[in-house]
């Protein structure tokens, strides 16, 4: 490791960044007890800071008597100040598992600057020791991000915030920071409200994105802005969402989707070699949604092993088979994966994969194995002989089928494909299949109330060739929206905008928004686009899964300096909290009751 000059007043070197080449040279160092060791007068401490550890000795014969006892009395996570000689360890006692385990400090003096209670979790742990507790480590996570693992995380994500600010502005986009405090305008999510003290009965929203905000930056002629961006969703969380999130914004003037996709690739792949992760050489591949949901049931679609979905309709249109017989007559489909070599899986894993697919909504799942070019059971019994190739199944193969409507059918096979992966142990370690999911549909149709809802926002643009179809099919008109898609992870969508006025009232019609809404929630963006609009796109990703993602976390907490629980609860800072009275009159707020 380069030691950069972190010399002060107080150190001259950082205690991970010692090496041979400093033998000889006397150093000042601060730093963390990471762990003491008494061998009954000589006297080993392991000293940490951000950059590593590093081996202190305390020898009665260089450091004193009274240096020795106070190293030696000194208590786990204690600051303490040493001085002393770098000196080379001897070839058998030297630690290949330490960056700095081919040098020692050889003390002369040892001062404590700031004694610490025994700390509430560990932070140096063996092998074998579990951490403690999430809960727990929130709760005390000052002592949590002083673990080795949290801080290369931490310090990864600021090397891949510095590489985007880099990546972009050498590309000519303008950093610009857009509004926090902003007005509510419902983007799919719970705006976070903020009560006004000088205007009562007012609020402002914490925006969900900024996406207006850099659509006008477009009509203002900044022609490319980036922000790595705060944003706020009060939504339900899991591991990868929390209430406050880092995104990658991006916009661009007179661009097109190819534009748009090719910056945004390059971008990724600049991050990718940031954080040593292999990136696909040339284009990454396309994929319609269309096509996505047929094949996987899913617009995130995980591309590392096969057990594509089939269509074998067909193959039970003319049998009167009761699992499948009642969906086909009701419009629906029998469809599935095939799993090489699954005929082996036992009954009691094939039970498990069933409540897999029961849980997403379908009545069970068919299971089907092709025994020496025999389906066996009832299914062989109704398709006959040639059942096995009916239903495209190689000898030695296990089809799991489910029957019903697409949009209950899908969800299921998705899950149930995922499940089978993870099983089987299909997914190949370290490597990174991405792809982009193009030509999204401009909406979602309620099939009970036929109404739309935006797929992605409702500034997406319509594809060119399906404008005819607001008309009269809105529900069938794709949009000029994209998502780029890792290993089955949604990493950043984008879509080109609405840039002519009259277009964005009519979507804001058929979506259910009438004239007097419209200027009431977006007039100062429909004031803007009759200002004159150019053509404009653009993308965000999100960060704090794409930092997640590199560190090789299962969570968005774990890349997160203080990240709140999945009851959306900051354990360390104890928020959100009960206001003062005098605190809400300011802000005009009377709480009728409270919840327990």
């Amino acid at each position: 490791m380069t030691d950069i000059s972190f010399a002060t007043s107080l150190r001259t070197h950082q205690c991970g960044a010692l090496r041979v080449e400093h033998v000889g040279r006397t150093v000042r160092l601060g730093g963390w007890v990471h762990r003491a060791r008494d061998l009954g007068g000589l006297v080993f401490l392991d000293l940490r800071d951000r950059a590593g550890l590093v081996q202190v000795s305390f020898d009665p014969a260089t450091a004193g008597a009274d240096a020795c006892a106070l190293a030696a009395s000194v208590g786990a996570e204690s600051v303490v100040d040493v001085e002393g000689v770098v000196a080379e360890r001897p070839a058998a006692m030297r630690n290949k598992e330490m960056s700095t385990g081919d040098v020692e400090i050889r003390a002369t003096s040892i001062r404590v600057v700031g004694p610490a209670d025994t700390p509430a979790i560990p932070v140096a742990r063996g092998r074998s020791e579990q951490l403690a507790a999430e809960e727990l480590r929130l709760k005390h996570r000052h002592l949590d991000l002083r673990r080795d693992e949290l801080q290369r995380n931490l310090m990864l994500r600021h090397r891949l915030l510095q590489r985007t600010r880099r990546f972009l502005s050498d590309a000519g986009f303008l950093e610009i920071e857009t509004p926090v405090l902003t007005k509510p305008t419902p983007e799919g999510a719970r705006d976070y409200l903020v009560p006004s003290r000088v205007h009562p009965g007012e609020f402002y929203a914490l925006p969900q994105s900024p996406q207006i905000y850099k659509q006008l930056l477009m009509v203002s002629g900044f022609d490319r802005y980036f922000q790595l961006a705060r944003c706020f969703r009060d939504e339900d969380l899991r591991a990868d969402r929390q209430p406050e999130f880092t995104q990658i914004d991006v916009e661009a003037s007179f661009v097109t989707q190819d534009d748009v996709i090719d910056v945004a690739e390059e971008m990724m792949r600049t991050l990718w070699q940031e954080g040593g992760s292999p990136f696909p050489a040339g284009r990454v591949r396309r994929m319609t949604y269309a096509d996505a949901m047929e094949r996987y049931g899913v617009d995130r679609p995980d591309l590392r092993y096969g057990l594509e979905i089939a269509d074998v309709t067909e193959a039970f249109r003319a049998v009167e088979f009761p699992f499948t017989a009642t969906a086909i007559a009701a419009g629906g489909r029998v469809r599935g994966i095939r799993i090489p070599g699954g005929a082996s899986l036992s009954r009691k894993q094939l039970d498990e994969i069933d409540a897999v697919g029961k849980s997403a909504g379908v009545r069970g799942v068919l299971r089907v194995k092709s025994v020496n070019g025999v389906v066996e059971g009832a299914v062989g019994k109704a398709l006959g002989d040639d059942a096995a190739s009916r239903l495209g199944l190689q000898d030695g193969e296990l089809g799991l089928f489910v029957a019903g409507e697409d949009r209950i059918t899908n969800p299921a096979l998705d899950r149930i494909r995922q499940d089978v992966a993870l099983r089987l142990q299909l997914a190949p370690e370290g490597v990174n299949e991405f792809v982009w999911v193009v030509d999204f549909p401009m909406f979602e149709r309620d099939l009970e109330s036929g109404t739309l809802s935006a797929m992605h926002h409702p500034f997406t643009s319509p594809h060119p060739d399906d404008v005819g179809r607001l008309k009269n099919e809105p529900w069938t008109a794709r949009a000029l929206a994209y998502d780029l898609v890792l290993n089955g992870t949604e990493l950043g969508g984008g879509s080109i905008r609405i840039s002519d006025p009259t277009v964005q009232r009519s979507i804001f019609a058929l979506l259910g928004i009438d004239e007097e809404t419209a200027q009431s929630r977006f007039g100062f963006l429909l004031e803007g686009l009759r200002a004159g609009a150019p053509p404009h796109g653009g993308i965000a990703f999100g960060f704090d899964r794409i930092a997640m993602v590199l560190a090789g976390a299962t969570s968005l907490r774990d890349v997160i300096a203080f990240p709140k629980t999945t009851a959306a609860r900051a354990l360390f800072e104890g928020a959100p909290s009960p206001v003062a009275d005098g605190d809400l009159e300011d802000l005009h707020i009377t709480l009728e009751s409270v919840a327990e």
